[in-house]
């Protein structure tokens, strides 16, 4: 037997106990982190009290917000300078944003049962989750609902347990009843402090998934992490990380709430907000929990509303962008938002992020893909970056494919492969 016969005999045993030992780490390794669930993620989830939402409450806010952008964002030049753009950029800006206020105003709608709610009576509340489920669905039906959209509960301590699970229950069973249960449905949790209350939230879909005959697995959820016992618990482990994994696959996201945070924190009432230290800490730690299983990460809200005169309408859209852009470029591409007019904000400031970085991310790509100099040396893991960047920009609007094609020279499955997104 040869010297090379020998090594490779010896390697091959090596190796075969290596897959031994290693065998349920493997496994683990493959369960705990799948990567991208294949999934749009929005830029943004807007909260609605349950008892203001109507099936007329996206046309409602479509108007409200182009008559802030109207009347609040003109000329464009002035726009330009209030929100910090490159004037060149902010006619297109404009355009394209107007068109998504008409087309595709909200991304993800939450209708609210927890504090923008409040404690009514037992009756009342029923009431109103059956009508605000009975108007989802006819939105769902007639195709106006935003293609993500979904419910918040109160939280699952003792006090508001019961609540919280009757109004689910009658939520769902609204839905199914209509037809009207889509897989853009999502309940988000709000106020997480253990991982026992992440493994009775799943207990309870488990439940209703019965009740209502629906396949396992339907329904999925949100976590809200809006308090410190999530980011570290008793015994000095940050929970956040435990609780994605106790939710059997069904947390689709973690939702940083910015003022119950920092409130539990002691941070004053005027030093409360999504760029304070604090804050910065936990979505820091939120990030790191969630990478690699597939659950997204939001960020929160601010509560500086677009209203009163232009001054005022202006500064709280430049507040509002300069903290959506801060966000985009940590790496945290969805927010909340409380009013119609923080929708233009929104959008001008995720439009021009993208804008502005898309021709040096395709010119990356397209080197990778294609070959050529584009004065970077790019990993594999920066090119699914660059891809995934791209291809967010064209889910939201502010790319088009045929720029996509131009400028990558990659069609939309491709540029998907290249994000390692799966096809949904």
């Amino acid at each position: 037997m040869s010297t090379v016969d020998g090594a490779d005999d010896r390697l091959d045993g090596l190796v075969a106990d290596l897959d031994t030992r290693l065998a349920d780490a493997d496994a683990a390794l493959g369960t705990d982190y799948p990567g991208d669930r294949g999934v749009r993620q929005p830029v943004h989830t807007v909260y609605v009290p349950a008892d203001r939402y109507g099936d007329q409450t996206v046309a409602e806010w479509s108007a409200e917000a182009k008559q802030a952008l109207a009347q609040h964002g003109r000329p464009v030049p002035e726009l330009a300078e209030a929100l910090d753009l490159p004037p060149g950029l902010a006619v297109d800006l404009y355009d394209r944003v107007w068109r998504k206020l008409d087309r595709e105003p909200i991304e993800d709608l939450r209708i609210d049962f927890e504090d923008g709610y409040g404690v009514r009576p037992d009756e009342d509340e029923d009431q109103v989750a059956r009508a605000a489920a009975a108007a989802l669905a006819r939105s769902v039906v007639a195709g106006t609902a935003p293609p993500f959209h979904g419910v918040r509960i109160k939280c699952l301590e003792a006090p508001t347990r019961r609540r919280a699970v009757r109004t689910l229950d009658l939520v769902v069973g609204e839905l199914v009843d209509r037809g009207a249960l889509t897989p853009g449905f999502v309940v988000t949790l709000p106020k997480v402090t253990s991982v026992a209350q992440v493994e009775a939230m799943v207990a309870v879909l488990e439940a209703l998934e019965a009740a209502h005959d629906l396949p396992a697995g339907t329904l999925t959820f949100e976590i809200q992490v809006e308090t410190p016992q999530a980011i570290l618990g008793a015994d000095g482990t940050a929970l956040v990380a435990p609780m994605i994994h106790a939710a059997g696959g069904r947390c689709t996201g973690l939702h940083y709430g910015t003022y119950d945070y920092s409130a539990s924190l002691g941070v004053s009432a005027q030093h409360q907000s999504m760029e304070h230290p604090v804050a910065d800490h936990a979505k820091a730690v939120m990030q790191v929990a969630a990478a690699g299983t597939g659950v997204a990460i939001s960020d929160g809200s601010t509560n500086v509303l677009p209203v009163g005169d232009r001054d005022a309408v202006r500064a709280a859209w430049r507040l509002h962008a300069r903290l959506v852009r801060r966000s985009l470029a940590q790496g945290i591409y969805q927010g909340w938002d409380l009013h119609p007019a923080q929708l233009p904000s929104r959008y001008v400031a995720v439009y021009a992020f993208f804008r502005e970085g898309l021709d040096q991310a395709a010119a990356r790509l397209r080197a990778y893909v294609h070959g050529g100099d584009s004065g970077f040396l790019d990993e594999p893991a920066t090119a699914v970056a660059l891809a995934g960047f791209v291809l967010r920009g064209l889910e939201c609007g502010a790319v088009d494919i045929a720029e996509v094609d131009e400028l990558v020279g990659v069609d939309a499955a491709e540029l998907r492969r290249l994000a390692r997104r799966p096809m949904s």
